[in-house]
């Protein structure tokens, strides 16, 4: 008969490999602490009194299958901020915009979008650009591993202080302030903007994007480094397949050294030009 503090055990290791498994996020030993902290909100919920009880709940009880939105909702990190990174941003309105054909729509995919603000933050950019070249058109798509992220970003709201990034004038022209359910001040994205961006739920691990090729620019940041090389590397790969010959790739600050197909070449700092077919 195993042991129980054995058996506990396995149970947490198998938590950590399920998790890696279905998100690709690497999950070790180390990272116990965190994970009981952010499942505790739904352990809780259930009226379960511990992680281990929890565990016993998901495995022992049959219930993986339902409970696997939430543990990708809890498990996935959703942090993002308006305007993160602006080198990034003022590359593409200084140097990609530009060279754009207005005749062609700009296409542009958010790939780890979170709750919407990278997205968001584009088609603000985008729709500033319009105004001083009538004809611009384009169109943004956001994707999350999570359903219920990719929720918040349609939605579009943000407590007054996720806006401060924003200056002032995209904030008047772009926001509709107001209050929300508990009395808290927050803006919501007004709805032209809104319906220029797509969210959907989509993991980046499982290949086969169903995303249109020959995009004019990807957004893939901050994603990367919860990846082991294999799947940053075969994420890449397959990311570069959905760029245009000329379409740029931008990733994280921190995640430029992991880019490393051959058919793209960095021209700034973690933004990389896709320069031949294969």
């Amino acid at each position: 008969m195993i042991p129980v503090s054995e058996q506990l055990s396995c149970n947490k290791a198998r938590f950590r490999a399920l998790v890696t498994q279905v998100t690709g996020i690497q999950m070790p030993e180390n990272k116990q602490s965190m994970i009981e902290g952010r499942m505790r909100r739904r352990f809780s919920v259930l009226g379960l009194s511990s992680m281990d009880a929890y565990l016993d709940h998901l495995f022992d009880g049959h219930t993986l299958q339902d409970e696997m939105p939430y543990i990708v909702d809890l498990m996935s990190t959703n942090k993002t901020d308006f305007f993160r990174e602006p080198a990034h941003f003022k590359w593409l309105m200084h140097k990609i915009m530009p060279e754009h054909p207005t005749s062609q729509p700009m296409r542009i995919w958010s790939a780890a979008s979170s709750s919407g603000q990278e997205a968001y933050t584009i088609a603000m950019l985008m729709s500033e650009y319009a105004l001083q070249n009538p004809g611009f058109k384009y169109g943004i798509l956001g994707t999350d591993i999570s359903q219920g992220i990719v929720e918040e970003a349609r939605a579009g709201v943000y407590p007054e202080e996720q806006l401060l990034d924003i200056p002032d004038a995209l904030l008047e022209r772009y926001f509709v302030m107001g209050h929300n359910s508990k009395g808290l001040r927050c803006g919501r994205v007004e709805k032209t903007l809104r319906d220029r961006v797509k969210f959907e739920q989509m993991n980046l691990i499982h290949g086969n994007y169903p995303v249109d090729k020959e995009l004019d620019v990807v957004f893939l940041r901050n994603v990367l480094i919860y990846f082991d090389p294999p799947t940053q590397t075969r994420v890449i790969k397959e990311i570069t397949d959905h760029v245009k010959v000329g379409g740029y790739l931008f990733v994280g600050h921190s995640e430029s050294m992991v880019v490393t197909d051959s058919r793209l070449k960095q021209v700034s700092f973690a933004v990389f030009k896709k320069e031949r077919a294969t």
